[in-house]
C-alpha cells in the first residue's frame, strides 16, 4: 500500500496495527435474516487470531459433513477478532452440542436454521475498529484527514490481502498464465489478484491525476451500493447532482474478455494505465481464463466514521465499509501504518523453513 499515491497529500503519521488481534476488530453486517426453518445451520462465529478457512474446516469436523457442507459469506482477516457468519449443511437438522466449537480461538454468538446455504458475498459490508499504536504525529493534522476522509470518502484500493504475503500473487498469476499449473483454490485467487493489481493501476493514475472522485470525458458511472453501470453520457447538472450526494462513482475496469465501455478521456487514461508489457500480460491471462468486462467503483465512502485518542500515541478509529472494500485503504491516507503481526509471521517463518501455504497467501 506504501507504494500508492494519496489522494489528500503527505502522509501524515507512523504507528503500528496489529500489536495484538484485539487491535484489528471486524464485524460482519449480514444481508439477510434467518427464517428460522430449513436444513442449513447458521452460526455466528467470533473468531480470534484464526483463518477463516481453518474454522470451516474445524466446523465440517464438528458437523461431519464435507467441507463443501460449510459456506461463508466472505474471508475475514486472521490476526484480528473477527464475527462472521457460517452456514452448515445438516439435511436431518441434527446439530452436535455446539459447546464443543468452543475454544480460545472460536466462541459461537448465535445459532439458528435458515432454507439455504449461505452464499459467498451475502454480507451488506463490514464494521471495523482499529487501534494504532506508536503513533506519531501532529494530532490536530491527524483529525483533520479523519475528517476529510469522512466527508469527501476516498481511492478504493484493493488492498493487500489481495495480493498474498510480499505481494507474491500478482508474479504468480503471470507464471500460471505462462503455463504452470496451479490447485483450482490458487487459480481463483491468482485470477482476483492479477485483476485486482490491474484495477489500482488505473485508480493509481486517477488519484494522480487528481480526478479519482470527478468526472472524466467517457466515464462510465457506477450505481452506489450496486453492481449496475451506465454511460457514458455527457456531463449534466444532474449527474453533478448524483456524484456530489455519493448516489454514483466513477469507475474503472475488472479485466476480462469484451470492449471496455469507456470512451473519451476515461478511455485513453485506462489505455495508457494498462500499456506496459506486465499489464498486457495480465490481461491477456484473464482474457484466455474466459473472465468477462466488469466495473470496480473508483470511490468509497466510509460510513459511522469515528475516531479517539485511548492514549498520547494510541488511536482508535471505527467506520463501515461496503462489502468487498479494504480498511487498509483508510489507513492508508494516514500515513505509514505497519502491521506488527508480520514479525511474527516472519518468525515463524524462519523456524520452521517453509514455504507458506495457500491459506496464509489468501489472508
Amino acid at each position: 500500500m506504501n507504494a500508492l499515491p494519496l489522494a489528500f497529500g503527505e502522509p501524515l503519521l507512523t504507528a503500528a496495527i496489529r500489536s495484538v488481534p484485539e487491535d484489528f476488530q471486524v464485524d460482519e453486517i449480514p444481508a439477510f435474516e434467518a427464517t428460522g426453518e430449513g436444513e442449513h445451520l447458521l452460526l455466528d462465529i467470533r473468531k480470534r487470531n484464526a483463518n477463516t478457512v481453518a474454522i470451516a474446516k474445524q466446523l465440517a469436523q464438528w458437523a461431519g459433513v464435507p467441507e463443501m457442507g460449510v459456506s461463508y459469506a466472505g474471508q475475514k482477516d486472521r490476526h484480528a477478532v473477527t464475527t462472521q457468519r457460517f452456514s452448515v449443511h445438516l439435511p436431518k437438522r441434527v446439530a452436535p452440542d455446539l459447546a464443543l466449537l468452543e475454544s480460545d480461538e472460536l466462541h459461537v454468538l448465535a445459532s439458528t436454521w435458515h432454507n439455504r446455504k449461505l452464499q459467498r458475498g451475502a454480507l451488506a459490508g463490514n464494521r471495523f475498529k482499529l487501534v494504532l499504536r506508536g503513533v506519531q504525529g501532529d494530532k490536530a493534522a491527524i483529525e483533520e484527514r479523519l475528517q476529510i476522509v469522512a466527508a469527501r470518502g476516498l481511492p478504493n484500493w484493493f488492498g493487500e490481502q489481495r495480493f498474498g504475503r510480499d505481494g507474491g500473487n500478482v508474479p504468480a498469476a503471470l507464471q500460471m498464465f505462462a503455463g504452470r499449473r496451479v490447485r483450482k483454490d490458487q487459480r481463483s485467487m491468482l485470477l482476483s489478484a492479477a485483476r485486482s493489481a490491474l484495477f489500482n493501476r488505473v485508480l493509481a493514475a486517477r488519484v494522480e491525476q487528481g480526478n479519482w472522485d470527478t468526472a472524466l470525458d467517457g466515464e462510465i458511472w457506477m450505481l452506489d451500493g450496486s453492481r449496475s453501470v451506465f454511460g457514458p453520457e455527457p456531463m449534466s447538472e444532474v449527474l453533478a447532482e448524483r456524484l456530489g450526494r455519493f448516489d454514483i462513482h466513477p469507475s474503472a475496469p475488472l479485466w476480462g474478455v469484451g470492449e471496455l465501455r469507456a470512451t473519451g478521456a476515461a478511455r485513453a487514461l485506462e489505455d495508457q494505465a494498462l500499456a506496459d508489457e506486465q499489464a498486457m500480460a495480465l490481461r491477456a491471462g484473464l482474457e484466455q481464463a474466459g473472465l468477462k468486462q466488469e466495473r470496480r467503483s473508483l470511490r468509497l465512502k466510509p460510513s459511522l466514521m469515528q475516531h479517539q485518542w485511548l492514549a498520547d500515541d494510541v488511536l482508535e478509529v471505527s467506520f463501515a465499509l461496503p462489502p468487498g472494500c479494504y480498511a487498509t485503504a483508510v489507513l492508508h491516507e494516514l500515513g505509514e501504518v505497519t502491521d506488527a503481526s508480520r514479525n511474527e509471521i516472519a518468525g515463524v517463518a524462519r523456524a520452521e523453513t517453509e514455504a507458506p501455504s495457500a491459506e496464509d497467501a489468501a489472508e
